[in-house]
């Protein structure tokens, strides 16, 4: 692995994590070249930073589930072949139900160039420390459409509240947001912010 990466589990006690790009649950419908195992990498600059954030969540009763963290470029120019090829129907009603593929690159919610490439962005959700149960967000993880977008309409108040609480916790400890989608958080200081890094997860 690329030196000042980790696995964030190894150093983040107790974070949950399930890598979708690893699995067949995301919105290519199989797992995503470069994602060689179940694990979420990243800086230790992100690391410390989720530490802090995980910390904070907990006082509000929640805990953090990571979706990803560090992304290969061959991920993301898989992504790009990806949304070139004949569309057939099996993720879009979950992940993109009123777009075509080529327009999530044109709308922002899939980057030819992906911060996650440089180590210190993460995809991510709140749940319930009582239950285990993930907090109710309005929409799941890469559904590229508007009710993802920070401020949505058509979200209840309970769920438009859980996203507030997400975006305080990652601001009060030094993430930016994404308007379009209200899992996606970047540090603001991040150690390698012209990098784009392409070794495998494994």
């Amino acid at each position: 692995m690329q030196d000042d990466f980790v696995f964030v589990d190894e150093v983040v006690p107790g974070i949950r994590w399930d890598a979708k790009y690893a699995t067949w649950d995301n919105f290519t419908g199989k797992p995503v070249d470069g994602y060689l195992a179940n694990r979420i990498v990243g800086t230790k600059a992100l690391c410390a930073a989720l530490e802090s954030a995980q910390e904070k969540a907990a006082t509000l009763g929640f805990g953090l589930l990571l979706w990803d963290g560090y992304r290969p470029r061959r991920a993301v120019d898989r992504f790009l072949r990806w949304s070139k090829q004949p569309e057939d129907g099996r993720t879009k009603p979950r992940h993109y139900p009123n777009i075509d593929r080529p327009e999530m690159f044109e709308k922002g919610y899939v980057a030819t160039e992906s911060g996650h490439s440089r180590g210190s962005t993460v995809d991510l959700t709140l749940y319930h420390l009582a239950t285990g149960e993930l907090a109710d967000m309005g929409g799941g993880h890469d559904l590229m459409d508007p009710l993802s977008h920070h401020g949505a309409t058509g979200i209840t108040p309970g769920e438009a509240r859980n996203r507030e609480h997400l975006c305080s916790i990652m601001a009060d400890c030094g993430f930016r947001s994404y308007a379009r989608e209200w899992w996606h958080y970047t540090l603001q200081d991040e150690p390698y912010p012209d990098t784009y890094f392409d070794f495998p997860i494994a």
